[in-house]
């Protein structure tokens, strides 16, 4: 039976959640407090990474954290400040953040991502957003050290023995791989399983294709309050409309935290600012890349190059930290030496806001105390290469069809 669902953030995985679900019959409106033309959907690498199989809650992050906390341009930023939220949050990522828990979301990070990856390749062979860039190329993690090299090594290992392709590459076949421009690096470890896009480019047309199937977008309205009777949600207001829908799907990314307050729940999120620089020139670069010692991430986008990076924990604000954007163009220039990112381009940086769960897993699952409400959040730096699978999911739900994985591990009610 069909079904009015409001779905609240207009991001990837709110998007792919109305693509999938307007294919059920549903009758669906799409939520946005902004224009949906900017944030972390449009900002990021674009990676789709089977090979990130370590969550971000790993050991050894918070004392990184800490170390780096007094300098805003380190790669991991976290802001002192007293904020009881962002304290609770520290304290259950520090708990999450070890072997244990590390050992117990490998497989599962592995399965998301597998089935994302072959839903992205079903969306572009159906031909609902017409063409799209959509490479498998793998990803090249470039080293300059020995402790680098053989730290990225121990991920490959496990990556290779739960069956993902990786191959390791020295200096020479680096070149031969990567031809049209200078690398300064050692080699690079080549997660071959892997592969990237342009989003900028897929989400207007995943935009386009939504509208004309019939899904109400609504642009530039916030969600102020959210109305509940007996466990189950009766109104949606906004400062423009209200809603009465049957389902609601938050995923509202990093301010999924602050809406879910107005259910009362438990929502544990801070959002992780990342930044983007945009050269849209010929580089030469080819091959999508992980800087190691530099920490970012290098992409050849459709009409560009994107260099992108940090993880930044300030506060769910859009202030363009300029130390930070000169790191990312100094970390490309050093494995890049011939590249030069020029004033304009440090100028034009964005930034966009991942939202991140304590142990670096996704939300995705009902709420057991509000009867018609998913939540769809939490990411952290897979948003991108999770937007499919999760969309794919939140259908499954919808439609109380068994789902294409085991949920468990992504359940909003877990504890930390």
């Amino acid at each position: 039976m069909a079904k009015n669902i409001v779905i609240i953030g207009g991001g990837i995985v709110g998007l792919c959640s109305a693509y999938y679900l307007s294919k059920e019959g549903h009758q669906i409106t799409v939520i946005d407090k902004g224009d949906i033309t900017s944030g972390a959907s449009f900002v990021n690498a674009g990676y789709i990474t089977p090979s990130h199989i370590i969550p971000l809650a790993s050991p050894g992050m918070i004392a990184k954290g800490i170390k780096m906390m007094f300098n805003s341009a380190s790669p991991f930023y976290m802001k002192p400040r007293l904020d009881a939220e962002f304290l609770k949050w520290s304290w259950y990522f520090h708990k999450s953040s070890t072997k244990a828990k590390v050992e117990k979301a490998i497989p599962v990070i592995k399965e998301i991502n597998l089935i994302s990856r072959e839903l992205f390749t079903d969306i572009r062979n159906s031909g609902d957003l017409g063409e799209f860039q959509l490479e498998r190329k793998g990803l090249l993690m470039l080293y300059k050290t020995q402790a680098s090299y053989l730290h990225e090594k121990e991920v490959a290992d496990r990556a290779s023995y739960l069956g993902l392709e990786v191959s390791d590459l020295n200096n020479s076949e680096l070149k031969k791989i990567e031809p049209n421009v200078n690398i300064d690096a050692e080699g690079a470890i080549h997660y071959e399983c892997d592969g990237h896009t342009t989003p900028t480019e897929i989400m207007p047309k995943m935009l386009n294709y939504l509208k004309s199937v019939g899904v109400n977008i609504c642009i530039n309205e916030e969600v102020i309050d959210i109305k509940t009777s007996n466990g189950v949600i009766k109104e949606v207001i906004t400062d423009k409309n209200n809603y009465h829908p049957d389902e609601v799907i938050l995923a509202a990314g990093s301010w999924s935290g602050e809406l879910s307050k107005k259910l009362s729940l438990k929502l544990s999120l801070q959002g992780g600012k990342g930044y983007r620089i945009n050269v849209a020139r010929n580089t030469g670069i080819s091959m999508p890349a992980i800087l190691m010692e530099a920490k970012m991430a290098v992409t050849p986008m459709n009409g560009f190059t994107r260099f992108a990076g940090t993880m930044e924990f300030s506060g769910n604000n859009n202030i363009v930290r300029k130390e930070r954007v000169l790191a990312i163009a100094n970390g490309a220039h050093s494995f890049y030496p011939d590249l030069e990112i020029n004033f304009a381009e440090i100028e034009s940086a964005k930034t966009g806001l991942r939202p991140v769960s304590p142990d670096g897993l996704p939300y995705i699952g009902k709420s057991a105390s509000i009867k018609n409400l998913i939540i769809a959040t939490g990411h952290a730096m897979m948003g991108w290469s999770l937007g499919p699978v999760t969309g794919k999911l939140v259908s499954e739900l919808i439609n109380d069809k068994k789902t294409s994985m085991n949920l468990a591990a992504f359940s909003p009610e877990r504890t930390f």
